[in-house]
């Protein structure tokens, strides 16, 4: 049985998967029969009679991808480069320019640069449409061919057309590759407060963090005065590793759990005893880039009350994807799942809304700035509770408290408005002695 999970790689023999596909074809009706009838006329017709010579091989892939682009936009065949690329993104290592993009319409769509990689530093931003590589146009092509060009080795340069919403005239970037390794967590001090950022869930994140935490009470030569976890433009992951993390910080409860297609099948996880933090005070930072495995964090971690979370409305991927090896070198992630926050939420479409919405002064742009969320790709899934029209489009909200601009901020020697006002609401909540212990969650 493979393992359902964000991003994880199960292992299924193939001999294992005959049985299960002779019991599926005995189940196929008589509709269904017609159906594969009418879909080898049509692949015949094409193999004989299109105007250029095509392989079987092509066509037969061209017609999976076909239908499971029909399906959501995170299910896909993963051919051996597809596959290799999963595994090698798991791993946490590769040569590139650090993006996380989709394919919408035909054409490549950035979800989030990582911090600190060339795209980030270039300044390509969530939202934004790779229309061009090296001049040459890529619409229509398939993500792929799209994310194996702008791979490659450490030191040669890409140029990067790119359409921003917004933006009357497209933007040129001359990016140059690196080894994008993901470190997975990254920490500092500020004002005896511990910064932990996790940039993503790969195998390590859990031990990461635990780590991080090491190191902050290490420098300070003590416990800090609380923890800011920074999941902002975080795409997420490894579903274990998102239950690791949640672990780290709760005494006890349900992190998550996912549903699939039958009322059965349910499974659980939760957080064994033990809160490595010893209940001090945790603010956890969000944005339209934090998705899925980050997603269950932020979600775990609010329901429970253990932490104040911060900042704005996140992407809303609430659903599980399970690789399904169909040889050693190919498979099959199809979504299999929905996840579910401690409280019995769902996040997809939706997100979630954080506790204070605190926007981003520190990017002069932050009102027009574009937000790309689950709810903007075609065939996502629908929540099956209805999510109001406001929650999904209404990001700009005016609140008095954050009226300072930019420059003002700038003068002030603040450079991350939503850090900067974290770090702030720690020592807050630290001389308020406001408790922090693990709450009991309301299921609905």
């Amino acid at each position: 049985m493979p393992r359902p999970f964000i991003s994880a790689i199960g292992a299924v023999g193939t001999l294992a998967l005959i049985p299960a596909f002779t019991a599926t074809l005995a189940a196929v009706d008589v509709d269904t029969y017609r159906e594969l009838d009418q879909f080898m006329d049509v692949f015949e017709r094409v193999r004989a009679e299109y105007v250029e010579e095509i392989s079987d091989e092509d066509l037969m892939r061209g017609a999976i991808d076909g239908m499971l682009s029909s399906l959501d936009p995170h299910s896909s065949f993963l051919d051996e480069t597809g596959f290799e690329r999963l595994t090698t993104q798991s791993q946490g290592e590769y040569g590139g320019l650090g993006l996380t993009v989709t394919l919408e319409d035909g054409a490549v769509k950035v979800i989030a640069p990582f911090e600190d990689t060339p795209a980030d530093r270039a300044g390509i931003q969530a939202g934004d449409y790779i229309t061009h590589l090296d001049g040459e146009l890529i619409f229509g092509g398939t993500l792929d061919e799209a994310v194996e060009e702008m791979r490659g080795a450490p030191g040669t340069s890409i140029q990067l057309r790119v359409v921003r919403p917004g933006r009357d005239e497209p933007l040129e970037f001359t990016v140059t590759r690196e080894i994008i390794e993901l470190h997975a967590v990254e920490w500092e001090v500020q004002d005896r407060v511990g910064i932990i950022n996790i940039n993503t869930f790969n195998r390590n994140t859990g031990e990461e963090v635990r780590a991080a935490i090491a190191a902050i009470n290490q420098s300070l030569g003590g416990q800090p005065t609380g923890y800011v976890i920074d999941l902002r433009s975080n795409p997420g992951g490894l579903l274990d590793q998102a239950i690791a993390v949640s672990d780290v910080f709760l005494e006890r409860g349900e992190v998550v759990s996912q549903r699939g297609r039958r009322s059965s099948d349910i499974e659980r996880y939760y957080a064994r005893a033990g809160d490595d933090t010893n209940g001090l005070p945790l603010v956890v930072l969000v944005d339209a880039g934090t998705a899925s495995a980050s997603e269950i964090v932020a979600g775990a971690l609010q329901d429970h009350r253990r932490a104040l979370v911060i900042g704005e409305r996140t992407f809303g991927k609430g659903s599980v994807q399970t690789i399904l090896p169909l040889s050693e070198n190919t498979a099959l992630r199809l979504t299999t799942a929905r996840y579910y926050t401690p409280a019995g939420n769902s996040v997809q479409e939706g997100g979630i809304e954080p506790d204070l919405d605190v926007p981003q002064l520190s990017n002069p742009d932050w009102r027009d700035a574009p937000r790309f969320r689950e709810a903007d790709l075609r065939r996502h899934l629908i929540n099956e509770e209805a999510v109001q029209e406001d929650v999904i489009e209404d990001d700009i909200r005016d609140d008095p408290r954050f009226s300072a601009t930019a420059e003002e901020l700038a003068e002030r020697g603040i450079d991350d408005f939503q850090m900067h006002y974290a770090v702030e609401t720690i020592a807050r909540l630290a001389r308020e002695g406001r408790p922090t212990a693990t709450a009991s969650v309301t299921r609905r």
